[in-house]
């Protein structure tokens, strides 16, 4: 037997003893593994932003563990296994891939995409295009997901250029609304207009904007930290140093990070 097949195998042959054996995987069901599930997958994140190999593979062991109890649990009602659930998503796979698997041609990652979104869309029938959002998204990856399936369909702009253009239209009207002293409503409305073109340019140039707005955190977490132990350093409270003080600190933070790039 190949390795890999039966090191998941024993996974599974686990996973059944527990369900028999230990009171807590006994109780435990689809709703109440949910919340685990999410944790874990932001632990999964957080690994991978870290670049830590170790730590993904630990990660993902952990996911699939989940993979395996919900398909132990479903296969108790006779709902599914996970045998259903391999043989899923490799038809999933083998349709949505035309190109390999097919005699469709395409020329690049983006008709792959667009191919993708397509079938899925014929896959639900009349269903709108965006219903394969889930509500429950952060607001931004939910607005790159959305301009993906649009684009999907044919439904984007042709240039970058035109994109960066709609940013800069965005950004005067929130800067007229906030001089004009507009409700707390419309500037709102202006401020996520803005930041969901800067979505939709931040994927023209091939950058995925919650990636990014993430990292650009990490950096102001890393900096600002620089600027605590300084202030410990000279045994005056952060809040009591100047903003020129804090200037100073927060630029010997950004050389360093310069140094070590």
């Amino acid at each position: 037997m190949d390795e890999k097949v039966a090191a998941f195998k024993r996974l599974l042959e686990i996973m059944d003893e527990l369900r028999a054996k230990c009171p807590w995987d006994m109780k435990q069901t689809i709703e109440s593994l949910r919340y685990l599930t999410i944790e874990e997958t932001y632990e999964l994140s957080e690994s991978i932003l870290q670049k830590d190999m170790e730590s993904i593979k630990k990660e993902l062991g952990d996911l699939m563990l989940h993979l395996v109890f919900y398909s132990k649990i479903a296969s108790e009602t006779n709902t599914f296994d996970i045998k259903d659930v391999i043989e899923n998503i490799i038809a999933k796979l083998i349709h949505r891939h035309p190109h390999i698997f097919g005699d469709v041609q395409v020329k690049d990652a983006k008709e792959v995409h667009d191919n993708w979104e397509r079938i899925k869309l014929l896959e639900k029938g009349n269903k709108s295009v965006l219903s394969g959002v889930p509500a429950g998204l952060p607001a931004m990856v939910k607005a790159f997901r959305i301009q993906e399936k649009a684009s999907g369909v044919g439904f984007d702009w042709e240039k970058p250029e035109q994109v960066w253009e709609k940013v800069l239209e965005e950004l005067n009207e929130l800067k007229e609304m906030v001089e004009q002293g507009a409700g707390q409503k419309r500037k709102e409305d202006e401020l996520g207009d803005l930041i969901f073109a800067i979505v939709n340019y931040a994927r023209f140039i091939d950058v995925n904007p919650e990636d990014a707005l993430e990292h650009t955190n990490r950096k102001f977490i890393k900096r600002f930290n620089h600027l605590e132990i300084k202030a410990k350093e000279l045994c005056k409270p952060l809040h009591e140093m100047t903003l020129a003080e804090m200037d100073v600190h927060w630029n010997e933070a950004k050389k360093s990070e310069a140094a070590s790039d």
